[in-house]
């Protein structure tokens, strides 16, 4: 009997505990997908902090990988979002542009994590579509969503109203869902999805009142020429002194306009109600906050425009565009770190990946201008940085060429998901796991369509490397142009004519047809959606 006893005592210590055989078990990991609308790699200060800092955004950098090659393939929003949902170049999923619809036969990466028994949702802007797909919960913003009061769709269809500020509203909301659905036993993924910055920017009453009242340092390349470009850059439109406009953007109300008797120039047309729209959705209470420092700045501009010179009212301009576009950064920021501090004190954090990115670049007055399109850097480039506690080494710094096109195929591939073979991306997985020599992408591909249209970027396409950037300008005007990107990054030569590039010229122009032929492209599909155009009237 005594051995009987010992023999038992031994087959349980064998045994695992209910500890071990949970680890054995390990869930698999959730992930929290964060994406700002128009977020330039500029205003983040794990990048540069010139402009601002985001202590909360670089958390994710100190504690995770920042990515300093990310970039877009169609640096507009709604076919950024479509090549993030599907992994597919934007002439694969339909969505070239902002007008033309989503292919929605198009498989999208939350309804591949939904059918593998992930908890979904998705919470902010989506920009386009009523009712995502794969999803179990959401509350989106109808298309670009207003920043104070604002309307919501949400699971069921309805629109709803809620009273605040809209940042703040959208964490209020994935907070909640986290506290009530996210569990150890069934993994989650959740898209947390701000509209802030995007133009017009409002930022809160206490941010609006805090960041007018700063000044910020203005970029070298303000008042470029664009002598050594060619058309496209020369015919933007978006400058500005020339484009950005008075009550849209900086706030002037349309009554001090009026009493200024043609005394506003350079003339720039506003969009209809572009002041009272968002303006008039706030509360009496939330005016009167807003109202003295509308007050200040509408003062200062009937007072002081008429007599400044064109220098300084570019430098004007450029001050009150920053002013409210970082101050609208500042709240995303802090509402971030609401997040973080909750998967923190929830015990979350350890097994939930988190990745922080913006559905493209943005001009923060590099070359005059604002607003995104071109393959230049500002506009093509995006902020990627990613937490993945005991797999991502903590302050790691990655400089290959990754897209947005990657990051369905890489969230799929960290949680175990065979991703479809019609994906176009590569998974990042072996860069942040820190197996560099598993990458093999050394170039890639870029492709814009919306021209004619608002700010008048032509259409173009090209092949991006670590060293250059070769681009086509098509449709009404045939032109190349040659960057070198480490002997110029501020893009304000093109070296195509030179030369000292031909062979250069000769073996990108030959990756670039690979690249095009690899991702379905072709001379053909570009003449396909300029035909398009021309059937719905927007090309004579």
């Amino acid at each position: 009997m005594k051995n009987l006893i010992l023999v038992l005592t031994g087959v349980l210590f064998l045994l695992p505990s209910k500890s071990e055989a949970q680890k054995s078990k390990k869930k698999k990991p959730n992930i929290i997908f964060i994406m700002s609308d128009d977020h330039a790699y500029q205003a983040i200060s794990a990048y540069d902090d010139k402009l601002l800092k985001t202590p909360n955004i670089d958390r994710l950098a100190k504690e995770g990988m920042l990515f300093t090659n990310a970039s877009v393939t169609n640096s507009i929003c709604a076919p950024s979002r479509a090549t993030i949902l599907t992994g597919k170049h934007t002439h694969i999923n339909g969505k070239v542009d902002n007008y033309f619809p989503f292919d929605t036969t198009q498989v999208t990466f939350p309804q591949i994590f939904k059918k593998n028994g992930y908890k979904t949702a998705m919470f902010g802007k989506l920009h386009f579509g009523n009712n995502p797909k794969g999803v179990d919960e959401f509350m989106i913003l109808p298309g670009q969503g207003h920043y104070i009061n604002p309307d919501f769709i949400v699971t069921n269809g309805d629109t709803i109203t809620k009273q605040g500020y809209v940042t703040d509203i959208i964490t209020d909301v994935s907070l909640d869902w986290l506290k009530e659905e996210a569990s150890n036993e069934e993994p989650f993924m959740m898209m947390y999805l701000h509209k802030a910055p995007h133009r017009p920017w409002w930022p809160r009453a206490d941010k609006f009142k805090e960041f007018t009242q700063k000044t910020f340092p203005e970029p070298e390349t303000l008042f470029d020429d664009y002598s050594n470009r060619g058309t496209a850059a020369k015919t933007a439109e978006m400058n500005l002194l020339t484009h950005m406009m008075y009550s849209h953007d900086s706030k002037i109300r349309p009554e001090t306009l009026a009493k200024m008797e043609g005394k506003v120039f350079p003339v720039v047309e506003e969009f209809p109600n572009s002041f009272y729209g968002p303006y008039n959705r706030a509360t009496a209470e939330q005016k009167a906050l807003y109202d003295p420092v509308l007050d200040s700045i509408n003062d200062f501009f009937y007072n002081n425009w008429p007599k400044m010179n064109d220098t300084e009212k570019m430098k004007w301009k450029y001050q009150r565009y920053m002013q409210d576009y970082l101050g609208s950064i500042s709240s995303v920021d802090d509402n971030v770190g609401r997040l973080l501090d909750y998967l923190d004190e929830s015990g979350l954090a350890e097994n939930t990946i988190v990745i922080y990115t913006s559905d493209q670049g943005f001009y923060l007055g590099e070359h005059g201008w604002f607003d995104k399109r071109f393959i230049y850097d500002e506009s093509f480039k995006t902020p990627l940085l990613v937490r993945w506690p005991n797999v991502v080494a903590p302050g790691s710094v990655e400089n290959e060429m990754v897209q947005n096109l990657d990051f369905a195929q890489t969230m799929l591939e960290a949680v175990g998901i065979t991703p479809p073979s019609d994906m176009q991306g590569e998974s990042l997985i072996p860069l942040l796991k820190g197996e560099k020599d598993k990458w093999t992408r050394d170039a890639v591909y870029y492709q814009y369509y919306e021209y004619p249209s608002v700010h008048m970027v032509k259409r173009h396409y090209g092949i991006v490397n670590k060293e250059f950037k070769l681009v086509h300008f098509y449709y009404d005007v045939d032109e190349w142009e040659l960057y070198d990107r480490l002997k110029d990054p501020k893009e304000m030569n093109n070296v195509y004519n030179d030369p000292a590039y031909a062979d250069t010229i000769k073996k990108l122009k030959k990756d670039l047809v690979a690249l095009r032929k690899k991702y379905k492209d072709s001379p053909e599909q570009d003449q396909q959606y300029i035909e398009k155009y021309k059937s719905a009237g927007m090309i004579k």
